[in-house]
Parts: structure tokens; sequence; C-alpha cells
């Protein structure tokens, strides 16, 4: 999941909080939210805010143990932002590991990398106290350098066969996507194969960077937060997972999702016990993740061939991993 980013803007400056909005900050502590507004659509924390002081945050100063304690306990009824005085790293590690609404106060991208990679998972998020507008600019850039790590693993292809006419998603992003990207989709929630976006150039049409051409319908791609969505459920505004071919993560918007129909191809593969499948449009523009981070096209791709893939823990209930048994097959 994605860190929080929230900026200080007390005692209001106008540069400070269109920097933060611009930076992709998600919320905005300030002393009057309606001079945020005026601005752009952004959460704001204050008094009359969408999140208010001493109701859904609460600011704790880490002294000792007793305060530790007490973030703890405020941390049940919301975030709590801790404030390390001299900046100690132990409390956090502390915070961090017994729970997920700590937000580190810092002044500094290098304060904000250390919070955010305690224990390797991390503090939730940062408030950072800056008068200096490219000091925003630089924490939003280490935010996004910190995407969560998925463990890809190479699945050996079994089988190929066309499967006839079908529905198909396109899932078109709001953002560029890169060589070596993907989405994780599966016919099972318990192994995903990494579908490339439309990148590359084709004698027969234009690339589109934005778009992810995932699979039919009824597959499941795996989100930011862990669930599980149906290919046919996304929808404008949505929030998918982007993995780049080394295991690094990102999350981005979906503009809006494409359905038709279109001839359709299985694709089996194997790593060890692990077994995957998905069904993708038969055509020369969709195209499989290799080892290297190389693209595959379905029209080229071979029994024996290796490709990209995830295993989770099979089992969901409205996207959510449930300890039951299921059988999906």
């Amino acid at each position: 999941m994605m860190k929080q980013f929230w900026v200080d803007v007390r005692p209001w400056r106008k540069d400070l909080a269109t920097t933060a909005i611009e930076s992709g900050a998600d919320a905005l502590m300030v002393d009057d939210a309606d001079r945020v507004r005026e601005l752009g659509r952004v959460t704001t924390i204050a008094e009359g805010g969408d999140l208010v002081p001493g109701e859904d945050i609460f600011e704790v100063e880490i002294t000792d143990k007793a305060a530790e304690e007490e973030a703890l306990r405020l941390s049940r009824a919301g975030y709590v932002i801790a404030k390390t005085g001299d900046w100690t790293v132990i409390p956090l590690e502390n915070l961090a590991a017994q729970s997920d609404r700590i937000i580190a106060e810092v002044t500094n991208a290098d304060e904000a990398e250390i919070a955010l990679s305690v224990l390797e998972r991390g503090v939730a998020g940062i408030l950072l106290v800056t008068d200096d507008p490219s000091e925003i600019r630089r924490v939003a850039g280490v935010i996004a350098g910190l995407g969560a790590k998925v463990t890809l693993i190479p699945f050996e292809v079994t089988r190929i066969a066309p499967v006839g006419m079908g529905d198909r998603v396109c899932v078109d992003t709001c953002s560029l996507l890169s060589d070596g990207d993907g989405m994780l989709v599966g016919n099972t929630s318990s192994a995903f194969l990494m579908v490339h976006p439309e990148t590359l150039e084709n004698p027969y049409v234009a690339p589109r960077p934005f778009r992810v051409n995932a699979g039919a319908v009824h597959a499941y791609t795996l989100l930011p937060d862990g669930r599980t969505a149906y290919l046919t459920d996304l929808a404008a505004g949505d929030k998918v997972l982007i993995v780049e071919h080394t295991g690094t993560t990102r999350e981005v918007i979906v503009g809006r999702a494409k359905i038709e129909r279109r001839p359709l191809l299985l694709v089996e593969a194997k790593a060890g016990d692990a077994e995957v499948s998905l069904v993708l449009q038969n055509a020369e523009t969709i195209r499989l993740v290799a080892e290297d981070g190389g693209a595959i096209s379905v029209a080229r791709l071979a029994v024996g061939d290796r490709v990209l893939g995830s295993v989770t823990e099979g089992g969901r209930h409205f996207g959510i991993a449930v300890a039951e048994t299921i059988l999906e097959k």
C-alpha cells in the first residue's frame, strides 16, 4: 500500500500548499480548510476539515516509553502523528511494529526515507514540516520510489490453446507505462502472470503506453492493497497495481476500462508445484514478460518459454484473502 504523504502548511503559505497539491500530497494540515479548497481537492486536517485533530488525528511527542504506549492506544482510534524530537529511530521502529496508523513528523527527504523504511515495512506515512517548496518535491520523489515489492518468479509455459470468442478488458491508465512493466492477472486468485503494456512499436497499430490489454472479463488482477478485483469491475478512478520486472510496484489510476468481444487464447504455466493460467486476447500486440523484462507476444509464445508471474495465498472473499479451502481450476 502506498504511504501517506501529508504536509504541514501552518502558518498558511499558498506556495507551499500549491506545491504540495501538485506533488500529490494526500493531505494538508492547515489552520483554515477553506483556503485549501480554493486551490484544489485534497484532504484537509483542521478544525472543520476532512480530518479533525483530537478526533481523527492525534499528535504525540515521543519522549519515553509511556508516550509510546499512549501513541499506540490512540492509534486504535485514528492516525497518530509521532514527533520524536531529536529524531530517534528506535521509537518509530517500536511503533511501526505494532500499528499501521503511525505518521512520522519529518523535516526533510532523508528523514522521510528512514521513517518509511524502518523495519522494512516503515510507518504508515509522514507529515512534512518545511518552509522549502523544493523539499516537498524531494519528499514526493522519495515516496514515489518506495513502492512495495512483489516476489516474481519464472513460470514455464506448458500449454497455449485458442478457446474461441469472448469478452476481454483493456485497462487504460492515467500513466505512461514503460517497457518491462506489467499488471498481475490470473484465472485464479492464487497465481498471476505479468501482462505487458502496449508500449512497443508494431507495424499494424501505434503504441498505447497507457494501456494493458489485461485479459478476459472474469480474470483477477492484484490491487495495490493486496486485494484482488475482477477485470470487469474496474472503472475510471480505481487504482491498479503496476509491477516492474524487478518486482518494484506502484499504483496507477484507471482512466477507463474497455470491454470488447475478441478471439481468446488460454495460456497455462508451471513453477514447481505452482500452476497458473490466464485467458488473453489472441493477438500479436498482447505480450507477457520474460525474466529479463523483455516482452513476449502471445503470437510467438511457445511451450517451454519462461515468463514472469507471482504466487499468492488462494481463497478470496470479495477480493480479500481468507483462510478457507477453495479449489479453483
